[in-house]
């Protein structure tokens, strides 16, 4: 660009009216523009060669110095602004809704009040920080606004907050999904529900218009948005707190916490900024089976410190450890032979420990249940909680052990067995035990014995007492004999009556037939059932019918007896016989018959031959044919 400059002489510029100098100076500029042509040639306008500075009698009005100062002010009374920039305004006018606001523009902008509700007490002559939105909207008028001017300016504060880690002031305006609003400088920023507090938070509204301290965690200046959080600050208050305490933290040291989590191995106790342990174990010195039993959420407790870990930051907690141990401070009437009183608070496979008073128990071992020689199994014996007065039989206060017996607590049955329980006598007792080879009856507590499964019954045989019997069940006894020894009672059931078998041995003599059905088949034959409840067994080669085929499971069928043995107890069938036996004689009756023919047949010819003195030739031949027939009837017998 050239900038081209002409001075007219003093004649010329004398010969201007005031008039024409005025057009002149609002039609003319100092300086004109214009594009360099090719051939640089300078384009000159109307009046650009006048000099303002110089009156009509060719005389300048001021010096370099105060045209230069005069020029700067008079530039200085045009403000250039743009859009989005930031100015201090002057409030000039006040309206119903809307306050007029000078920027020292060529024109004054409007705000609505809306944006000053904030600002009680609003009037003419107070400054205003604004952002200028468009120096000329539609209408052509100055679009200004204090709302974006005052974001702007919080978002600077927050964007400079979350770089230095500043603590920030801000209130909840409203509750949204997921959190709450807070505004911060003016700003509205998101308050995750997971980062109000460091304990979780379900109702959000009790937030809502309260004033609080946050951390700005997050920022994204794309959008504009700031993540808040007020459990950082909790965190970080925790942190030092933790800090102090670990530093101060000695083994041994009695401190007072809040229980603030309860759970199945222990309770987790607040220190006041750090958490300790209290474990289940050190809670009480008796057993608990839940840490709820003694302690309580939200309750203060003093507790001692048993051990910390400056790298984990883990503190173990002890309750019962404030108390001396109970062992030490034992009753002195607690000594060998004395009764107690105590609950089960642990079942093993050898015995329950019963509880004399927390933190001291005893051992009840199996053998020490009762009288009785017969096996007891602690578990179905005792449940956890029940109570018992035992015998203390042994002490050992400085290895903290106790035997205690249930069955001392009773004079020993045993010692007086014959008077009650004598050979031959009757009773009625509890199955408390089934195994494959007998059946265990308590008659009385600590008196029992076994019956064996051959002694079950008379009739059958089992393969399982099960199956005669199930534990629980009432059964009837004779006592076979007594072991004071051994402390065992031999039982029979069987021998509640008499032997059936010596009544049934004509009834089922060997060739006696019964009808039978069979109740189980295996490979060697099959179990018959007969009438009385006997049973019976065939062989399988004894089990073929008539027709070829074996009689089947669930078949009714007539056996005949073959085998009679009163002693064993044993019985043994055929169903084959009993047809092949029908064939036998079947043959043998044809062959009698045939017998008996013949002989009747001679006996005739005999008496023909007495009677005739003489044979003729006539009576010759006729004899001859009776003779024949007679031989040929006595050969068809033999065939048959």
């Amino acid at each position: 660009m050239i900038f081209i400059h002409k001075q007219l002489n003093a004649d010329a510029q004398e010969n201007v009216s005031g008039a024409a100098q005025e057009a002149v100076q609002e039609q003319s500029t100092a300086t004109t523009t214009a594009p360099v042509a090719e051939l640089h040639e300078e384009v000159v306008t109307a009046h650009d060669d006048f000099d303002w500075s110089i009156d009509k009698r060719n005389v300048s009005l001021y010096t370099d110095d105060e045209k230069a100062k005069y020029d700067k002010v008079y530039e200085n009374t045009f403000v250039q602004i743009e859009d989005g920039e930031i100015l201090q305004g002057d409030i000039v006018g006040l309206t119903k809704t809307d306050a007029v606001i000078n920027i020292g523009f060529k024109s004054d902008g409007l705000i609505s009040l809306n944006e000053f509700r904030d600002t009680p007490g609003l009037k003419i002559g107070d400054k205003v920080e604004v952002m200028v939105v468009e120096k000329e909207d539609r209408d052509g008028n100055l679009h200004l606004s204090r709302k974006s001017a005052r974001i702007f300016r919080a978002w600077e504060r927050i964007v400079e907050v979350h770089k230095t880690g500043e603590v920030v002031t801000g209130t909840v305006t409203s509750k949204t999904k997921g959190g709450l609003i807070v505004d911060v400088f003016g700003m509205e920023t998101f308050l995750p529900g997971s980062q109000i507090d460091v304990k979780p938070v379900t109702d959000y509204d009790q937030f809502v218009g309260k004033t609080m301290e946050f951390k700005v965690v997050k920022i994204n200046e794309t959008i504009k948005n700031a993540v808040v959080s007020h459990k950082a600050l909790i965190e970080s208050d925790i942190e030092a707190q933790r800090a102090e305490i670990m530093s101060k933290l000695e083994k041994g040291q009695v401190l007072e916490g809040t229980v603030k989590n309860i759970t199945d191995f222990g309770a987790f106790m607040d220190l006041g900024g750090l958490d300790g342990l209290l474990y289940i174990t050190d809670i009480s010195w008796g057993r608990i089976s839940h840490p709820s039993e003694v302690v309580k959420m939200d309750q203060k407790l003093q507790v001692v410190v048993l051990d910390f870990d400056d790298d984990k930051k883990r503190i173990s907690l002890g309750l019962k450890q404030l108390t001396p141990h109970p062992w030490d401070v034992l009753p002195a009437d607690l000594a060998e032979g004395a009764v107690v009183k105590g609950k089960v608070v642990n079942i093993e496979d050898y015995g329950a420990f019963l509880e004399i008073q927390p933190g001291v128990e005893g051992l009840v071992h199996v053998s020490e249940i009762t009288w009785a020689n017969t096996p007891i199994n602690a578990k179905e014996f005792f449940k956890l909680g029940d109570e018992y007065e035992a015998k203390v039989v042994t002490l050992d206060k400085e290895a903290r052990k106790m035997s205690l017996s249930i069955k001392q607590m009773t004079e020993d049955p045993w010692s007086t067995i014959e008077t009650k329980f004598a050979e031959g006598s009757k009773h009625k007792g509890l199955v408390k035990n089934i195994t494959p080879y007998g059946v265990f009856v308590e008659l009385e507590a600590g008196i029992g014995g076994m019956i064996h499964i051959s002694d079950l019954s008379w009739l059958k045989r089992f393969n399982h007492p099960g199956e005669y019997v199930k534990v629980g069940d009432y059964i009837d006894t004779i006592i076979l004999g007594i072991d004071k020894e051994n402390r065992k009672l031999q039982l029979g059931h069987k021998q509640l009556e008499e032997d059936p078998w010596n009544a049934l041995e004509e009834t089922f003599g060997v060739g006696t037939v019964h009808e039978g059905t069979i109740i189980r088949k295996d490979d060697k034959g099959a179990v018959v059932q007969l009438s009385y409840g006997l049973e019976g067994f065939a062989p399988n080669r004894h089990l073929v019918k008539e027709d070829g085929k074996s009689v089947g499971a669930d078949e009714t069928a007539q056996f005949i007896v073959i085998e009679f043995d009163r002693n064993e107890k044993r019985i043994v069938l055929s169903h084959s016989k009993i047809w092949e036996q029908a064939q036998a004689e079947e043959k043998e009756s044809v062959k009698k018959e045939a017998k008996a023919e013949a002989e009747k047949t001679k006996k005739a010819v005999k008496n023909i031959q007495s009677k005739v003195e003489k044979a003729t030739l006539g009576d010759l031949g006729a004899l001859a044919d009776i003779r024949a027939k007679l031989e040929g009837d006595e050969k068809e017998g033999e065939n048959k």
